[in-house]
C-alpha cells in the first residue's frame, strides 16, 4: 500500500517540521510584502511622475500668450525638456479653445489631443497608440473670451520602466533574504535540537548496553526529563535482578526437595516409581525452562558486544571432548573476530543445546559456523544425522516435545533456545542441511533500537 503525503508527513521529524512550517511562513509572508512593496513604488513613481507633468504644465501655461496683431497663439518659452521638440516621441503639451485657436508642441506634429475634463492626471492611447498620461488645467487669456485648455502629456512607458526594474531588484532582494532566513532557521533548528539528538544518542547507547545512565549535561527541561529516565532505569535494573536472583534461589530450594523425592521414589513399586520419577522430572525440567527466561529477560538488550569465539569456547572445549568419546567431529568455524549483542550465557546456553542436540543425532561430523548479515548476526549449526521433515521440524521447537523416546534428553533444548532467541528478538529456523542432516540456524539483530 504506497505512503499517502498526510503518512509521511505525520512521522516526519521534528526538524523537517520546523523547517516545513518555515519554509510556509516565508513563502507566504515574502511574496505579500513583496506585492505590498511594489504597489508603494509604482504609487511614489507615478506622484512623482505627476509632479514632473504638473511642473511642466505651469511652464507651458507661463510661455503662453495671446499675439493680437497676429491674432494667434504664441509660446516664447523654453522647457528644458528636447522631447517637446522630437517628432511623436511620446512627450507632448497643447494648448487649445476647443474651436480654431490651437497651439502645440512640435512632437505633436499633425496630431491632436483629445480635449479633457481638468482636474486628476489621466490615462489614454495617443498617436501610435502610446499610453499617455495627461494633465489639463483651464486657464483665462487675455484678451480672449473663451478659456483655453492647456495639456501637457508624457508616455507612461517611464513608469513601467521604473516599476520593472525596481520589481526586478525586489524579487532577487526577497529571494536572497528568504534564503537567507531558511539558512538561518536551518543552523538555529539544528543547535535548538542538538540537545535531543544528545539524548537519542545517550538512549542508544544505553539500550546497546554502552552505557547504564543518560547523561544529564543537558537544558533544564532535557536534563529533569534525562533525570527523571535514569530514575526508571534504575528502579527497573533492581527489580530485574531482584527477579533474577528471586528465579535462582527458587531453582536451589526446589532443587534439594526434588533429589530428596527422587531417591525415596527407589523404594516405591515399579509402577509408582516410574510414575513419581516422571513427575519429578518434570518438575525440574519446568524449573530449568523457566530459570533460563528468567536470566535472559533480566538483561533484555542491555548488553555489550561479546566475542562469540572466546566466550563459546569452554562450550567448544567439553564438547568437543565429548564427541571424541562418541567418535564423531565438531568443526568450528566461527571467525575469530564475530561478535554479537548478548549475554555470555544466553550465547553458550543457546549454542550449547544446539550442539549437544547435533552430537546426540550427527552420523560423523557436527559444523558450527557463522556470520554478519542484514544488521544482525547468524550462527548454524549442522549436523549430518538422518534429519528431519518439515513438520517434525516445528513440533520440535514446542517445550518438551520429544521425537525419539530412546534417544537422552528431556526434549527442552530446541525450547529453550528457541525461547531465549525471541526474548533477544532474534529467530529460529531449523531446516535440512546440505550434508542430509539437520541445520539449526538463529538470527540475532544488533540492536532492537
Amino acid at each position: 500500500m504506497s505512503t499517502t503525503w498526510q503518512d509521511r508527513l505525520t512521522r516526519a521529524s521534528v526538524a523537517t517540521r520546523l523547517l516545513l512550517a518555515a519554509l510556509l511562513l516565508v513563502g507566504v509572508l515574502l511574496p505579500l510584502a513583496g506585492l505590498g512593496l511594489a504597489h508603494h513604488f509604482r504609487d511614489s513613481v507615478t506622484t512623482v511622475f505627476d509632479e514632473r507633468l504638473d511642473g511642466l504644465l505651469n511652464q507651458v501655461i507661463a510661455g503662453v500668450r495671446y499675439d493680437a496683431v497676429e491674432q494667434r497663439l504664441v509660446h516664447d518659452r523654453e522647457l528644458g525638456e528636447p522631447r517637446f521638440r522630437q517628432a511623436l516621441s511620446g512627450w507632448y503639451w497643447q494648448v487649445s479653445d476647443g474651436n480654431d485657436r490651437l497651439l502645440s508642441s512640435r512632437s505633436l506634429w499633425d496630431q491632436r489631443l483629445p480635449v479633457l475634463e481638468t482636474g486628476a492626471p489621466r490615462e489614454l492611447v495617443g498617436p501610435r497608440d502610446t499610453e499617455l498620461r495627461v494633465l489639463s488645467r483651464q486657464i483665462q487669456l487675455a484678451p480672449l473670451d473663451t478659456p483655453l485648455q492647456v495639456s501637457v502629456a508624457a508616455p507612461t512607458r517611464a513608469i513601467d520602466l521604473e516599476a520593472s526594474r525596481f520589481n526586478r531588484l525586489l524579487s532577487l532582494s526577497l529571494a536572497a533574504l528568504g534564503l537567507l532566513i531558511l539558512l538561518g532557521l536551518a543552523l538555529q533548528i539544528r543547535w535548538g535540537l542538538a540537545p535531543l539528538r544528545r539524548l537519542r544518542s545517550d538512549l542508544e547507547a544505553v539500550e546497546s548496553g554502552d552505557r547504564e545512565r543518560l547523561g544529564t549535561r543537558l537544558p533544564a527541561e532535557l536534563a529533569r526529563l534525562a533525570g527523571a529516565m535514569n530514575a526508571v532505569l534504575e528502579r527497573d535494573r533492581r527489580r530485574l535482578e531482584r527477579a533474577r536472583h528471586a528465579a535462582g534461589n527458587l531453582a536451589h530450594a526446589l532443587k534439594t526437595p526434588v533429589s530428596v523425592l527422587t531417591t525415596l521414589a527407589d523404594s516405591f513399586p515399579e509402577d509408582a516409581r516410574r510414575r513419581l520419577k516422571g513427575e519429578l522430572a518434570r518438575i525440574d525440567d519446568a524449573t530449568r525452562h523457566h530459570l533460563a527466561r528468567a536470566s535472559a529477560a533480566g538483561d533484555g538488550t542491555l548488553n555489550r558486544p561479546i566475542d562469540c569465539h572466546e566466550t563459546l569456547r569452554p562450550v567448544l572445549d567439553g564438547l568437543s571432548r565429548l564427541a571424541q568419546r562418541r567418535g564423531l567431529v565438531l568443526e568450528n568455524d566461527l571467525d575469530d573476530r564475530l561478535s554479537v549483542r548478548l549475554d555470555p550465557q544466553d550465547l553458550q546456553e543457546i549454542i550449547g543445546n544446539l550442539l549437544d542436540n547435533a552430537l546426540r543425532w550427527a552420523g560423523h561430523r557436527v559444523t558450527l559456523s557463522g556470520g554478519r548479515e542484514d544488521e544482525g548476526t547468524w550462527l548454524k549449526v549442522e549436523d549430518d544425522g538422518p534429519g528431519m521433515s518439515e513438520a517434525d521440524c516445528q513440533a520440535a521447537l514446542a517445550r518438551g516435545a520429544r521425537l525419539d523416546e530412546q534417544r537422552s534428553g528431556s526434549g527442552l533444548g530446541l525450547a529453550i533456545v528457541h525461547d531465549l532467541v525471541t526474548l533477544h528478538e532474534g529467530t529460529l529456523t531449523l531446516e535440512r542441511a546440505d550434508g542430509g542432516g539437520l541445520c539449526a540456524r538463529l538470527w540475532l539483530p544488533e540492536t532492537s533500537w
